[in-house]
């Protein structure tokens, strides 16, 4: 399975059961059925037996569910009311073309034309109760059969390579993580490693938690995506990472501090084995290696991301040799633990 087919599966968080059965059956190919499993948060765990004796356990982790909307009601004259589910800047998502509930209706998320706008409503921000989805439909009655609450609405997004090896698409973060991984799972290592697709990570690091009292890892290696904010006039010491310039590692975020060690050993190894690579220089944000750090006893943490501009909409945008390097260095690492 590629990227581009990672992309397409449409998976907000609660929602990724096609991107899970389809990982699944992947899965199964490349660990054996045996070695498979859906644990009770959803999550597909991997286990792939080491080659030696006497090395750590490591997981290796990416998240399937991604950034979208879910229905909460209709309007009477049938605009579909709606709410975010991970964190979406209501700005970046006026005039968004979605695709909403299994039957994957056609939709634009709209506001009030700007022609009607007071000064006032202008110097605001239009928050989730100013928008809507508009599906077509003449009435609530009809919006409310087709697109009951609950329902669930998705970005539609093109998988699209563009520029100088670049790619434009939805759920960058972090199918490029469950890419990475598939390709992983098709080696061996001298460790013993779990790979864990994880459900939930927008929207609490839910999966995760249940993964890590699950496998009890000794080390827990998060791939993911992170946000680049290097473009226009950023000044080069507020650019938390560039996209094109290597796998970005992280020391500390919101939600983990990474460990000393494997943070001094990821740089090592990436500059031994000739991997582009740069380290996250905001600690901001957070991902699953917060839940794997406090869950059971715990486990030493490490976070390789891929650098996303425009993170958390419709177009992220990412560099195919960050995506390479991010399987690079982790391959590395699985070799020489």
């Amino acid at each position: 399975m590629d990227l581009k087919q990672l992309c397409e599966f449409h998976a907000p968080s609660g929602d990724e059961y096609k991107l899970r059965a389809a990982l699944l059956e992947e899965a199964k190919k490349l660990c054996g059925d045996e070695n498979v499993r859906i644990d009770r948060m959803g999550n597909v765990l991997c286990f792939k037996k080491g080659t030696e004796i006497g090395k750590p356990h490591v997981c290796v982790s990416a998240h399937m569910d991604e950034v979208g909307f879910i229905i909460v009601g209709a309007t009477e004259d049938g605009l579909l009311k709606f709410r975010c589910v991970g964190g979406i800047d209501p700005r970046v998502i006026v005039s968004k073309r979605v695709l909403v509930g299994e039957d994957l209706i056609p939709g634009v998320i709209g506001a009030m034309a700007i022609h009607l706008q007071s000064a006032a409503d202008r110097q605001r921000v239009l928050d989730y109760d100013g928008l809507y989805i508009d599906i077509g439909a003449k009435d609530k009655a009809e919006a409310t059969a087709k697109c009951p609450p609950a329902t669930y609405a998705y970005f539609d997004t093109p998988y699209t390579p563009f520029g100088d090896n670049f790619v434009c698409a939805k759920a960058l973060d972090d199918r490029v993580g469950c890419y990475a991984m598939l390709r992983l799972m098709e080696e061996s290592f001298p460790c013993d490693v779990t790979f864990a697709f994880v459900t939930g990570e927008e929207i609490g690091l839910r999966g995760a938690t249940g993964a890590g009292y699950t496998v009890r890892p000794d080390i827990a290696v998060i791939l993911e995506g992170t946000s680049a904010n290097d473009m226009g006039d950023v000044p080069p010491q507020f650019r938390v990472c560039e996209a094109g310039k290597g796998i970005c590692v992280s020391f500390m975020d919101g939600a983990s501090i990474a460990n000393r060690t494997l943070y001094r050993d990821m740089l090592k190894i990436a500059e031994e084995n000739g991997v582009p690579h740069q380290v996250k220089r905001a600690t901001t944000g957070g991902n699953d290696a917060g839940a794997y750090q406090r869950a059971a006893a715990g486990c030493r943490t490490i976070a390789l991301s891929v650098p996303c501009r425009y993170i958390h909409s419709g177009v992220s945008v990412a560099h195919f040799d960050d995506i390479e390097a991010q399987y690079a260095l982790t391959r590395a690492f699985l070799k020489n633990v």
